[in-house]
């Protein structure tokens, strides 16, 4: 065999047990401690939860005035369905 491959062998061999074998296993630590300790959700300040308040009021002020404009439309539907087709067909004087 060629000194130069033996040589090669144990220096790839102490490299992969002095510098590679702990760089595998603190990074095997790392990866459990991060499944074991799940990241907790972070509590909100007070002007995220106070903006959320001021959305949610108004998105029930439109959804209250959606309502209304629909109501008023269907009412419009109604009376227009309602008038005999002979008035409609009339010219205005």
């Amino acid at each position: 065999m060629d000194p130069v491959s033996e040589n090669t062998v144990g220096i790839i061999a102490i490299l992969s047990i002095f510098v590679l074998f702990p760089i595998a296993i603190s990074l095997a630590r790392v990866i459990w401690r991060r499944a074991s300790n799940p990241e907790r959700p972070r509590a909100m300040n007070d002007d995220s939860s106070r903006r959320l308040v001021e959305m949610q009021q108004t998105l029930d002020t439109m959804a209250l005035e959606i309502e209304r404009i629909s109501e008023g439309q269907r009412f419009v539907t109604k009376l227009m369905s309602e008038r005999p087709v002979a008035e409609l067909a009339r010219p205005k004087q």
